[in-house]
């Protein structure tokens, strides 16, 4: 078997190989997010009425995101491998080592079962923001435009996108058909 196939290069390999790509690579390498923190998430009113875009609220989306992400792999990378030690210390464990890889899956999966509804019931997907958290020009617009009658904003943790930020193509097709009623899109990113 050749050196890149053995599970020995796996991990030296993959640091090697994504060290050449941040490197190397570097201008098509971005942050998942980043074009919400650095041009913010629409954030609405109690209504749906947009009042602006917040780049404190994009960076409490992620970082919600991030949390419920973290909960959902930690059991399977915490308990399955305590599970696995002592499973393997039975004798007809060690006679089927074979089977240990798809045990290994099938438990995993288990946990997923369970930690991914879980994990996305940790923090709602319509997230709100109180006024006095964001930016200071924004919430002096929002004061300025509604008094406080708004004392809480709204977002969709970072999930709705500019029509100027889409490719050309789709943003000309979206205009095409719907003129200006479509400022903005907004998608899943499969929490």
């Amino acid at each position: 078997m050749n050196l890149i196939g053995r599970m020995s290069f796996q991990v030296p390999g993959g640091m090697a190989l994504t060290g050449c790509m941040l490197q190397f690579y570097r201008p098509h390498l971005h942050l998942v997010s980043s074009r919400e923190i650095i041009n913010g998430v629409t954030v609405t009113d109690g209504d749906n009425n947009e009042l602006g875009c917040s780049r404190r609220a994009a960076v409490k989306g992620i970082a919600q995101v991030v949390v419920s992400r973290i909960t959902m792999a930690a059991p399977g990378m915490i308990i399955l491998p305590i599970i696995m030690e002592r499973l393997e210390k039975f004798p007809f464990m060690q006679r089927i080592r074979v089977l240990h890889g798809p045990l290994q899956v099938l438990l995993c999966g288990g946990f997923l079962l369970f930690m991914v509804p879980t994990a996305c019931a940790l923090f709602p997907q319509r997230c709100s923001l109180a006024l006095a958290g964001l930016e200071p020009e924004l919430r002096d617009s929002i004061v300025a435009k509604h008094g406080d009658k708004v004392p809480y904003v709204y977002f969709n943790k970072g999930l709705s996108l500019a029509l100027a930020g889409l490719e050309p193509e789709l943003r000309d097709s979206i205009v095409a058909k719907h003129g200006d009623k479509v400022p903005y899109v907004y998608f899943n990113k499969g929490l």
